[in-house]
C-alpha cells in the first residue's frame, strides 16, 4: 500500500524502481498494492537523453530493506527492470 514518508519514520528505504512514464508508475502502484507491499513514491529529477542530456522528472519507488528482494522478484516477473545503483 502506498504510504507517506512519516509512516516509515527514520528508517532507511531502498530505491527499487524509477518510473520514467506515468503509465508505468500507475501500473507499478497497482501491482505493489495488490501484492500487499508498503512503499513510498516520490517525484524527483534524473538526467536523461542520449545526445543531449537534460533533466527529466520521474517517480521513485522505495521499500523497506526487508521487502527489497521480494519486490525486486515481483518487478522482474512483471517485466519491470529493477533499479540498479551505479557501480562506478
Amino acid at each position: 500500500m502506498r504510504r507517506d514518508a512519516e509512516y516509515f519514520g527514520e528508517a532507511e528505504l531502498d530505491l527499487v524502481y524509477l518510473a520514467h512514464r506515468l503509465r508505468d508508475a500507475l501500473r507499478l502502484e497497482s501491482l505493489l498494492t495488490a501484492a500487499g507491499f508498503d512503499y513510498l513514491v516520490e517525484t524527483g529529477t534524473y538526467l536523461g537523453g542520449v545526445l543531449f542530456k537534460r533533466e527529466l522528472t520521474g517517480a521513485f519507488f522505495y521499500v523497506s530493506p526487508a521487502d527489497r528482494e521480494s519486490v525486486r522478484q515481483l518487478l522482474v516477473q512483471n517485466r519491470f527492470k529493477p533499479y540498479e545503483p551505479d557501480s562506478r
